[in-house]
């Protein structure tokens, strides 16, 4: 009661109080979130042609499609980036110019007889190559019923937006090409260039080959004159930026590599036991066993000897086999047949639910075979879903080791009896598996082995060690001459540069992808990082076999290049080796083609049959600047030095007769426009990108 007088009696403070909250919360409301006084945006990820895209759809679209799918998931997030960029610019066009999808259109694309890209893709039969019309008929029936679980439903609700986007973006292609002609004078001048064949001389001279002892370093105007006539191989769209970095590898050492030995001759003492569960033992302890028997060939050949005349139940090791200590006991062994025959009656599955119903029809199936109610040859007739083998009574003929996918090359070969059915899971779905027939040829024995292996890894001492290391490394070097200058003073240390990166970038030269390449750039990208700056994090790499910290990375930014043309001090460090061929270049020049291959060791080749549009030429490969050196030269007249991908080249044209004339203009010129076409079509969608306004944000997500 006294609380309360208490209260009462300053009643004034708590309505302040109360006011206080109010306001807090009002004003909480009013700057964040999307109805804030501030247009919102915390979630908006883009905003495509004045569309925006927001972040919880595309996480929502990205668990839809991959859910836990393995793989880049950087990679697959690019991929669905592109995916809105385009559905926003198509729909605009589309928008603009009257086009869209009907439902009867849109129904006819999922289910009709021309059937979208996108359905043909996902929903083809990997053995016949066909559409699978009986799963695609099961999501039919299932959306008609309203049976579709969650998951599929949303998966087809995303697949839907697919299919329109796409049928849209053809109807654009189709206008735009409907559009285009082809001139007579285009066609004559494509005949030209597809008939005017060449033959020519060179000399290629490797780069390596010419002595620059005499070219010195490359001077400012060279790099300015190189630079003012190439300026189009510099432009950029975006701001790029690139990192200079420091790894530090994480290994192993002597000292972690006998605890691991010792660890595994522990449990080696314990394999050897009487009476213990191999296949358990061997699942507590990581290590591998399977129903495979291996041939001498496919076995280490630390072991090899031991294990094909060991006693059964033997367990040989430790020892040391690559990167690893390693363990075998002898399971079993027995002579392997060669080929096998065998039939199987096939229920394809790719859900839950189609599963369990495989799983039901083909327990029944084995059912009614094994109590002589019917045949496997019938059943695999009327029941199997492998197209081509089922008129077949499911029949497999002779496969070899291997030729079948593991499970059931496991089955046939190493477990089943000759008779007998059994059942087996693939990604096919669930088989039901007769063998009919053994064939030994070469009686040549298998062994069958459990394994346990410990890779040699640093221990977690080691790892936590040289993250000290190079935290203490990066603590001491807050600048990028303060790291140059410990880099030069440990002849163990080097610094590498990353090509140019931009913002959503997710790889780091040859540190790869991942979180820690994506964490850099990102680093590398904010207000607040200028050019020399170190960045504080040490930045972790894991080892992608073994998943321990492998490698531990310092980064600096070492230069930031606006949009447009580069600065060309940004690019000196690109430009010295081209700058350098060019100098050689203009070493080679000078005499005949003989004198310049009896000079530099060479030999005078000869390229036939040459046409200006030849990608590739038999002895000389991939080289656009010398076949058009060879165009542009008359006949017998010896070209200047060309400077190509592999060398140097000079060039002498021996031949160059007279094409003739086109003699069917109108079959030529629908030929080069069905070309032209395609060409548009392709490219159609990145030219709509580049007019479109597109503010990319993804970087604040991920």
């Amino acid at each position: 009661m006294a609380i309360i007088s208490k209260i009462r009696s300053n009643s004034w403070l708590l309505i302040i109080l109360i006011g206080f909250a109010l306001a807090a919360f009002i004003m909480m409301d009013m700057f964040s979130g999307e109805k804030s006084i501030f247009g919102g945006g915390q979630t908006t990820m883009a905003e495509i042609a004045g569309k925006k895209l927001d972040y919880k759809e595309f996480s929502i679209a990205e668990q839809t499609l991959y859910g836990n799918a393995s793989g880049d998931v950087f990679a697959r997030r690019n991929a669905l980036w592109n995916y809105y960029v385009e559905k926003a610019l198509v729909e605009k066009e589309a928008e603009n110019l009257g086009l869209g999808v009907s439902i009867a259109e849109l129904n006819d694309l999922e289910f009709g007889n021309k059937v979208s890209p996108i359905i043909q893709q996902r929903f083809t039969n990997p053995n016949t190559r066909q559409l699978d019309r009986e799963r695609l008929n099961s999501f039919k029936s299932a959306i008609a019923s309203g049976e579709l679980e969650g998951g599929s439903r949303q998966f087809w609700a995303h697949q839907q937006k697919e299919i329109i986007k796409d049928r849209l973006q053809s109807k654009l292609g189709g206008m735009v090409t409907k559009g285009m002609y082809t001139p007579s004078w285009m066609a004559e001048l494509a005949h030209a260039d597809q008939n005017q064949k060449i033959d020519f001389a060179y000399v290629q001279v490797p780069f390596d080959d010419v002595d620059g002892s005499s070219i010195g370093e490359p001077s400012d105007a060279d790099y300015q004159a190189y630079f003012n006539n190439n300026k189009g191989q510099f432009m950029q769209d975006e701001e790029t930026r690139k990192l200079s970095y420091v790894v530090l590898d994480v290994l192993p050492t002597t000292a972690d590599s006998a605890a691991i030995e010792k660890e595994l001759a522990t449990l080696v003492e314990d394999f050897k036991a009487d009476g213990v569960n191999d296949s358990l033992f061997v699942e507590n302890n990581y290590g591998s066993m399977d129903a495979a028997y291996l041939k001498r060939d496919q076995v280490s050949s630390a072991v090899a000897d031991q294990v094909f005349t060991a006693d059964l139940g033997t367990v040989i090791g430790p020892y040391l086999d690559g990167k690893a200590y390693n363990a075998v006991k002898v399971i079993d062994r027995k002579v392997i047949p060669d080929s096998v025959k065998c039939r199987h009656i096939l229920r394809r599955a790719s859900n839950q639910a189609e599963f369990l119903a495989a799983t039901k029809t083909i327990d029944s199936l084995k059912t009614v075979i094994e109590n002589g109610a019917g045949t496997f040859e019938d059943l695999a007739k009327s029941h199997s879903q492998d197209g081509s083998n089922a008129p077949k009574g499911g029949d497999l003929g002779y496969a070899f080791v291997n030729q079948m996918v593991k499970p059931f090359n496991d089955l046939i070969f190493f477990e089943a009896e000759k008779g007998k059915v059994y059942s087996v899971i693939t990604q096919f779905g669930i088989h039901l598996v007769r063998v009919d027939d053994y064939k030994y040829l070469n009686n040549e024995e298998g062994v069958k082995l459990a394994f346990l292996r410990q890779a040699i890894v640093p221990s977690e001492e080691t790892q936590a060690a040289r993250y000290d290391d190079m935290l203490e490394f990066v603590g001491q070097n807050r600048t990028m001459d303060a790291l140059q200058a410990s880099v030069d003073a440990n002849p163990n240390l080097n610094i590498e540069v990353s090509p140019p990166l931009l913002k959503n970038d997710f790889t780091v030269g040859a540190l790869g992808a991942g979180q820690s390449s994506r964490d850099m750039i990102k680093w590398a990208f904010v207000a607040d990082s200028n050019v020399g700056d170190v960045s504080p994090q040490v930045y972790t790499y894991q080892d992608p076999v073994e998943y321990y910290s492998s490698k531990y990375v310092a980064c600096a930014l070492k230069s930031i290049q606006p949009a447009g043309l580069p600065q060309l001090a940004n690019i000196k460090e690109e430009l010295r080796p081209l700058v350098i061929n060019e100098k050689k270049a203009a070493l080679v020049s000078g005499g005949d083609l003989s004198s310049i291959a009896s000079k530099y060791d060479a030999k005078v080749d000869t390229a036939k049959s040459v046409t200006f549009r030849s990608a590739f030429i038999p002895g000389l490969g991939s080289e656009p600047k010398v076949v058009a050196a060879a165009f542009k030269q008359g006949v017998n007249a010896l070209s200047n030095a060309v400077v190509g991908n592999n060398g140097v080249y000079m060039v002498q044209p021996i031949a160059k007769p007279d094409p003739g004339a086109a003699t069917n203009i109108p079959q030529l010129k629908k030929t080069i426009g069905l070309t032209n076409q395609n060409q548009v079509r392709s490219g159609l969608m990145n030219s709509i990108k580049k007019g479109a306004d597109i503010q990319d944000n993804r970087n604040r997500f991920f």
